[in-house]
C-alpha cells in the first residue's frame, strides 16, 4: 500500500461518513477500494467514475480516514486537487466533485472538460 505519499484527492467528513457506510450497508468485501477517476463522455467531454472495484495494475493506492482509495495513474493529472464531497438536502443528495483542474463543468456536475 501507498502510505506515504498523501492521497491527491480529498474526500470531506460527509463523503467519508457515506462512503464508510456504503461499505457497512453493501458489505463491500476488503479486497475492494473506492476507485475515483474519469472516462470519455458525459456532456462537457469527461465523466467521474465512483464506486467500488479491485485494485488493477495500473492503480495508485492510498488511504484516507481508513478508506482504500484506487486511482488509475493516468487520471491524476485530472483529479489532483479534487475534493469530493456528499450532500444530503431537500433537493440535493449525492456525491459532488469540487475539482480545480476543470475549465468548465455541465450543469449536473457529474462531467467536465479540462484544458
Amino acid at each position: 500500500m501507498n502510505t506515504k505519499v498523501e492521497c491527491p484527492i480529498k474526500l470531506t467528513e460527509g463523503a467519508i461518513k457515506e462512503v464508510k457506510q456504503l461499505v457497512y450497508e453493501k458489505e463491500i468485501p476488503n479486497t475492494h477500494g473506492l476507485r475515483i477517476g474519469v472516462e470519455g463522455g458525459g456532456c462537457s467531454g469527461l465523466s467521474y467514475i465512483l464506486g467500488f472495484d479491485e485494485k488493477k495494475e495500473m492503480d495508485d493506492e492510498f488511504e484516507v480516514e481508513g478508506i482504500r482509495i484506487l486511482m488509475n495513474k493516468a487520471h491524476g493529472m485530472y483529479l489532483v486537487g479534487m475534493e469530493v464531497d456528499f450532500l444530503q438536502g431537500l433537493n440535493n443528495r449525492g456525491f459532488i466533485f469540487n475539482n480545480p483542474n476543470a475549465s468548465s463543468t455541465c450543469g449536473c456536475g457529474s462531467s467536465f472538460s479540462a484544458e
